[in-house]
């Protein structure tokens, strides 16, 4: 596996693997890797000739600077996981190749990042849209791999794919759960004892108000009582 961090010479590989007729899938990643960014892996692998993975931590998405600066930055141990799954390029940018001196444009995706996270994470989205669009263009990718465990993300991503006529197709892929329920995810790693083990309540409540809601329970009861447990 290449570990690359400059777009020129990842353009000079995947030029080559276009000259071959070879298919390209990517996933992206801010790192801290787990088993759920390991199964988007393995789905690229299984449809793309080449695969891969992009790790940076993109400022533009985070509203506090202290989340961004207590994100897990782990890409030793990431670059090892991978290893095993034969990707082919690890491309690892520096911040200028993605932020240049001098940059000056933001990519917003309305409709679609309105409400849940969009709501309480004023400018989120738009840094995410922003470092999307430039990894899908620097890595020139055929398919681009998602878990469906950040759903907004994934429609802010697809709606962005589309309204951009980008040649890239986004996947989605489902999400991976730890034995008790709880959504694999990098944050994890950020949560003591006390709220790992009351982390999982919250999906628990959702997915019980859904069932009673799908099977004509009462709307508002189902809420309330969720609210309860939580």
């Amino acid at each position: 596996m290449k570990i690359i961090r400059r777009k020129a010479d990842l353009r000079k590989i995947t030029q080559t693997w276009r000259d071959d007729g070879a298919s390209i899938g990517v996933v992206l990643t801010m790192g801290a890797l787990h088993a759920g960014h390991l199964s988007l892996v393995q789905a690229a692998k299984a449809r793309a000739d080449r695969v891969i993975v992009t790790i940076f931590v993109n400022p533009r998405q985070f509203n506090n600077p202290e989340d961004l600066a207590k994100y897990p930055r782990t890409e030793d141990s990431d670059a090892a996981k991978l290893a095993p799954l034969a990707v082919d390029v690890l491309y690892v940018p520096d911040p200028d190749q993605i932020y240049p001196e001098g940059f000056a444009t933001t990519i917003s995706v309305t409709g679609v990042s309105d409400g849940l996270c969009g709501a309480t994470r004023p400018g989120h989205f738009d840094g995410v849209a922003t470092v999307v669009a430039k990894l899908l263009l620097q890595t020139d990718a055929d398919f681009s791999f998602f878990g469906e465990k950040d759903y907004q993300q994934l429609q802010v991503v697809r709606r962005l794919a589309t309204d951009l006529d980008l040649k890239t197709r986004i996947i989605p892929c489902p999400t991976l759960r730890e034995p008790d329920g709880l959504a694999m995810s990098s944050r994890n790693l950020r949560l003591g004892a006390e709220a790992r083990a009351a982390a999982p309540v919250i999906r628990d409540a959702l997915t019980m108000a859904a069932r009673r809601i799908e099977t004509g329970g009462d709307v508002a009861g189902a809420l309330e009582d969720a609210r309860r447990a939580l």
